[in-house]
């Protein structure tokens, strides 16, 4: 099994489309299904997604995912340059997520990094890290830990020192349309109505709130959309299952009929296969920059300090516009 999806993953083909960078100065949508509250202990937080499922796609990915990945290596590529846009080092790095072994891969001393720590929520997935870092002998000091994410103190801003940085890389809205258009399509021919198939993803309006939110100074958000080209239909769901990246909705149907599924990738291949016999997807990716607050950072203004009004400056420069 572990041979086939590393076959198929050498198949597939990357294609960059070019960068748009949207500068939203302001994690995923929320929805209001999932409350819990049915045994007080919730005290009505929204719950969304089932943590227990996704620690188990998660050690499923650790023996399912490839030594290397081009959406993931590529993703963490692009990540770890924003990185090197700083001009000050972190000399400590916490690194956690779906694709923390591709940052892993990518680091090669960027960012002037000395001590990584490496976090995920799967026993598994971490031992596989150790594995791989023991064949890798580039002096970078490297823990591991295995912990939920959910639980870090987010109110603190993971933990930062003053002046450090957040980066983050998450899935946005745009992200895999092709495979949500021809499942919606399927199920209302095969039965009738639809069921939530994939989780909800942020909008990039989303993201900047989420930072705000949180506390960051300086907020930064901006997009980058790849397009996978995949044999079949079958074979992106073979991916995502390699990435730990699928469905894991507290409100989700857990079966999915066969002739549902092979409907989806028929109208798949139907309404997007390219003349080449292969299908694809698009991942939209955003990324997003935080820092913590500190006395050297810049700052706005106090509002109504201003000394020019804009009215002024039409009166100025107006009469040389065409």
């Amino acid at each position: 099994m572990a041979t086939g999806l590393a076959a198929a993953t050498a198949r597939r083909r990357l294609l960059h489309l070019p960068r748009h960078r949207w500068a939203y100065l302001s994690s995923s949508a929320a929805t209001t299904e999932g409350l819990d509250g049915g045994d007080g202990s919730g005290g009505g937080r929204v719950k969304i997604f089932d943590r227990d499922l996704k620690r188990r796609h998660r050690d499923r990915a650790a023996w399912a995912m490839g030594e290397t990945d081009a959406l993931a290596d590529a993703v963490a590529d692009n990540l770890l340059d924003r990185l090197e846009d700083c001009r000050k080092a972190f000399p400590s790095a916490l690194c956690l997520g779906g694709s923390a072994g591709a940052v892993r891969r990518s680091l090669r001393g960027r960012g002037g990094i000395e001590k990584l720590i490496m976090m995920d929520m799967s026993a598994d997935m971490v031992r596989k890290w150790r594995e791989m870092e023991n064949a890798t002998d580039d002096g970078l000091e490297t823990h591991f830990v295995v912990g939920d994410e959910e639980y870090l103190p987010i109110k603190e801003r993971l933990a930062l020192k003053p002046d450090g940085l957040f980066l983050a890389a998450i899935l946005g809205g745009e992200t895999l349309k092709e495979l949500r258009i021809a499942c919606t399509i399927a199920q209302m021919e095969r039965e009738g109505g639809i069921s939530p198939r994939m989780s909800p993803l942020a909008q990039v309006r989303d993201a900047g709130n989420l930072l705000t939110r949180a506390g960051f100074t300086l907020p930064g958000v901006d997009v980058d959309r790849y397009t996978v080209k995949y044999n079949s239909a079958l074979e992106l769901v073979e991916h995502l299952r390699a990435m730990g990246e699928t469905n894991a909705l507290f409100q989700r149907n857990p079966i999915l009929k066969k002739d549902t599924a092979l409907a989806t990738a028929a109208i798949y291949q139907s309404m997007f296969g390219l003349e080449d016999g292969t299908v694809p997807a698009t991942f939209q990716v955003i990324y997003m920059t935080g820092w913590k607050e500190h006395p050297s950072q810049q700052k706005a203004k106090r509002r109504g300090s201003a000394t020019v009004s804009f009215s002024d400056l039409q009166k100025q420069f107006g009469s040389n516009q065409n």
